[in-house]
């Protein structure tokens, strides 16, 4: 008798989510590389004399095309960012996606681990939230800092504004790393493979 190999089971993920992770992963990663390059052409931290970021780590090389690849993948951003918005508030999936009071009692009171680790994971999925709206607040106030003077008034000037927009980067990455260590945590990689196959 030959053993039967089976291979296993995948959660099944809704289109709509598996199309925004991934327009989301490229356009987040697209806008971090050709921030980069604009970093490159005037640094936020030690003016003129700031360290660059190796090329290999920028989109467009130098400052217009960095610039030209920033603007398009905003857009691109932006828009994932609000069909999905609206997909999630038509179809109520914000209930189990997104912290609730009842997360945050199971957090101070519950033992069960497993519990305890999809709050963790609504959590983080939650506090994407604000850092992403800052992240294309901030922009737009770089963009168009006339059209959109108060944003820049509201940030206490230009300076702030992208150094707030700036540290929006590491902010992400982390809250990227923490989403899926947690995804294999919770679902081991077989969550984590079904968001991408």
């Amino acid at each position: 008798m030959t053993a039967t190999t089976h291979k296993p089971v995948l959660p099944r993920q809704q289109l709509a989510a598996k199309v925004f992770h991934w327009v989301n992963l490229i356009s987040l990663f697209a806008m971090m590389g050709s921030g980069l390059a604009i970093y490159n052409a005037n640094p936020v931290f030690g003016g003129r004399a700031g360290t660059d970021f190796p090329g290999w780590l920028t989109l467009g090389g130098y400052l217009a095309p960095g610039r030209h690849w920033h603007f398009f993948f905003m857009w691109v951003f932006g828009l994932n960012l609000l069909w999905y918005g609206v997909y999630v508030f038509t179809t109520r999936r914000w209930q189990n996606r997104y912290v609730s009071k009842s997360d945050l009692e199971a957090l101070q009171k519950s033992k069960n681990a497993k519990r305890r680790n999809y709050v963790f994971h609504r959590l983080v999925y939650t506090a994407f939230i604000p850092v992403l709206l800052m992240a294309l607040l901030t922009g737009l106030g770089m963009w168009k800092p006339v059209q959109f003077g108060w944003i820049v008034a509201t940030f206490g000037g230009w300076q702030n504004l992208r150094t707030v927009h700036f540290l929006t980067i590491p902010t992400v990455l982390v809250l990227m790393a923490a989403h899926s260590i947690l995804a294999v945590t919770v679902g081991q990689w077989k969550l984590v493979r079904s968001m991408f196959t």
